[in-house]
């Protein structure tokens, strides 16, 4: 598992101190806090038991929040949390908030994704052509390397078998002047 992936562990010693087993330094609540906004997974264990006390401070941390007016759960919510810990079993609340979230998740990514897609750049004659120019400059400057843009994409912007081989730069170098050519008369229409 990569090293984002993994939660980070944070360690409470029995004087109630919070230690991030990453950077051998101790926390606090609101760098938990931090650490989960910024979409970092935790998990809290006590180092003698090894219980695992994520749940607990991940309620102090909502409850500290909305003690200082930072109140993002209404009343109602709050009251329907305390009834489903009345039903036997849970109730539906917990499977329902679950998947509440993840709606709300993919939404954001959707929202996300429809706003890069909705880019005001896109529109500007000769976009595209320049677009396709700084891939194949990428790829040129790169030498083919492999990982990110510069491998596996030809001066054309489609995909090729691991990166353009060595006699291709002549054709992307040529391809990079005629685009510029092209991008050129453009904006020289524009004027």
């Amino acid at each position: 598992m990569a090293e984002q992936e993994k939660p980070l562990l944070i360690k409470r010693y029995a004087s109630r101190r919070l230690y991030n087993t990453e950077t051998s330094d101790y926390v606090t609540l609101e760098d938990i806090a931090g650490f989960i906004r910024e979409g970092r997974e935790v998990q809290i264990v006590d180092l003698k038991s090894g219980d695992d006390l994520t749940r607990q401070y991940l309620l102090q941390i909502i409850a500290e929040h909305e003690s200082r007016g930072e109140n993002v759960l209404p009343v109602n919510v709050l009251n329907d949390l305390v009834r489903s810990y009345m039903q036997p079993g849970g109730g539906v609340m917990p499977q329902f908030l679950q998947a509440s979230f993840d709606m709300l998740r993919d939404s954001q990514s959707q929202m996300v994704e429809n706003m890069s897609a909705m880019n005001p750049m896109a529109q500007i004659p000769g976009f595209e052509a320049m677009r396709t120019q700084q891939e194949a400059f990428l790829k040129a400057m790169t030498g083919g390397l492999s990982g990110g843009l510069a491998s596996g994409w030809s001066g054309a912007g489609s995909p090729t078998e691991g990166g353009a081989p060595a006699e291709e730069s002549g054709e992307d170098l040529d391809a990079i002047k005629r685009q510029l050519a092209e991008l050129q008369e453009k904006l020289s229409k524009l004027k």
